[in-house]
């Protein structure tokens, strides 16, 4: 058996980060999902990519699509330190018409298929397929090191969930030696695992493949026009059919403290991206954005530490169980279970509670906010009170069904031109 180090240096990850992440609303009116702000100076996107360069993999290709220059100015300026000469690469992959065909890519497969050169170039024994627009923690070096021990012809990782939660993905049935038997497209009644009935498998939608195997079912798969060229529905279940498809639980190489949950997000609507900014505001968050042997590495601006100024009845800048990132002005404002992002400025007896506040916000004075998320560049007027009234709130902003408020630029026009 080859040692793991050498595995990884042998693989390289292929970060498929071209969709739009519609549920996002106004939130992807400008930027495709894997390039929104998280966490209060990441990108979505910066998990996948740190997840690989974690454990051990230096060898990138990034497929965009959709709006994709905020993704690459992201990563053009925080991933730029790969060095050829060591063997290092990130490569961004805009669609472009590459194989002489249509101009986007047709599906997942088919965006590895417009790449084939590239991967070649490569020279890799194995390539990991990654969603770019998902938030954990995970090291890619376990389960390629399962898929080379078992022999598959892939290996997909798989969230362990409740059963009947698992209607909403892909799931996984299989044997007790955890080889895939059946693959099913969001079930009505999942199957529960061998070892306990009561969970199921969701696909994570990511693979493990040997190259010279992928690159020979893509080009086949090219070739099918029945096919619509996407791993989830194509190219995995035909394996499932006719090879051997192997599961890779979650648990098994998510990075956490001892004892604690393996953490997995997928941030895709207005609610899911407010509360898992949220949570990072608790006393100890599932997600540890702290841990120094596993850094989010990112972009980071270079600003001068967060300011507090004030300290008057009502007019006191202080932020209680809340994260605020550098460049930030908190003059004489109250922040509350709320996350600043870069370069945030409030103003004097302005209310924050429950917000998430993307970067270069300016709140005016007297404003009131609570539970809202604010678009990156959004001024906020003068006593402008959102989160207190529902229905008027819904006049002019986007309210979820759990009543968390969004808030762009162009609905705060629309809120100025009507006072």
């Amino acid at each position: 058996m080859e040692d793991s180090r050498r595995l990884t240096q042998r693989s390289m990850a292929f970060v498929l980060a071209g969709g739009r992440g519609s549920r996002l609303k106004e939130l992807t009116d400008r930027r495709v999902k894997p390039a929104v702000y998280f966490g209060g100076k990441a990108r979505i996107i910066d998990f996948a990519l740190s997840n690989a360069m974690n454990s051990g993999i230096r060898k990138m290709a990034l497929a965009t699509q959709y709006k994709a220059h905020s993704l690459i100015r992201h990563c053009q300026r925080g991933w730029n330190f790969f060095r050829a000469e060591r063997n290092e690469f990130l490569d961004i992959l805009p669609a472009s018409q590459r194989m002489g065909g249509e101009e986007w890519y047709r599906g997942t497969a088919d965006a590895v298929t417009q790449n084939f050169d590239i991967v070649d170039d490569y020279d890799v024994d194995y390539v990991i397929i990654l969603a770019g627009d998902h938030i954990y923690k995970m090291d890619y070096e376990i389960m390629i090191r399962q898929h080379v021990e078992t022999k598959a012809d892939v290996t997909i990782g798989c969230l362990t969930v409740p059963r009947m939660e698992a209607t909403a993905f892909g799931v996984m049935a299989t044997d007790a030696n955890g080889q895939i038997t059946d693959f099913l497209e969001k079930p009505a009644d999942p199957p529960g695992t061998p070892d306990d009935p009561s969970v199921a498998l969701a696909s994570m939608g990511i693979y493990v493949f040997s190259w010279k195997f992928l690159r020979e079912l893509l080009l086949k798969d090219s070739e099918d026009p029945n096919s619509s060229h996407d791993f989830g529905n194509d190219l995995i279940p035909g394996i499932v059919k006719n090879g051997k498809a192997m599961a890779h639980r979650f648990d098994d190489s998510c990075v956490r403290d001892e004892g604690a949950p393996a953490y997995w997000k997928d941030v895709g609507t207005v609610d899911a991206f407010w509360q898992a900014n949220i949570d990072l505001t608790d006393f100890t968050p599932e997600l540890d954005l702290w841990d120094r042997r596993w850094p989010i590495w990112t972009y980071s601006e270079s600003v001068p530490p967060a300011k507090f100024i004030h300290d008057e009845r009502d007019r006191r800048g202080i932020a209680i169980s809340s994260m605020v990132s550098g460049g930030c002005i908190i003059s004489g404002t109250e922040v509350r279970n709320s996350l600043m992002f870069t370069n945030v400025h409030t103003n004097s007896f302005a209310v924050l509670d429950q917000a998430v506040v993307l970067p270069r916000v300016v709140v005016n004075r007297s404003a009131r906010l609570r539970k809202v998320v604010i678009d990156s560049g959004v001024v906020i007027p003068e006593r402008m009170v959102v989160g207190e009234d529902p229905a008027e709130d819904g006049k002019f902003f986007r309210v979820s069904d759990s009543g968390v408020t969004l808030i762009t630029q162009p609905m705060v026009d629309k809120w100025t031109a009507a006072q």
